[in-house]
């Protein structure tokens, strides 16, 4: 996988430094969120059909949906960004 890019299930991947949050989208806040962004053409369902378990938001005001667990993904983008720092020493 190129450096710097973060899989967020099902072959999808979006740049790691753009993450800015990753949420569950069990609250009323988050899932007023996502209608905002689908009504403002910022939502990217890289869930593919699946239960929702993860929102991502990035620093453009994108807001991508994920089929994996904040947990993993988390993991996931401690591994990137340790990958970085690793090829810039």
């Amino acid at each position: 996988m190129p450096a710097g890019l973060l899989h967020v299930g099902f072959g999808n991947m979006v740049v790691a430094a753009r993450v800015v949050a990753i949420v569950a989208p069990d609250s009323l806040p988050v899932r007023r969120m996502l209608r905002s962004a689908e009504d403002r053409g910022k939502l990217v369902q890289a869930a593919r059909g699946r239960k929702v378990r993860s929102v991502l938001v990035m620093d453009d005001g994108t807001i991508v949906t994920s089929a994996l667990h904040p947990g993993t993904i988390s993991r996931r983008l401690e591994q990137c960004i340790e990958a970085e720092e690793h090829a810039d020493a």
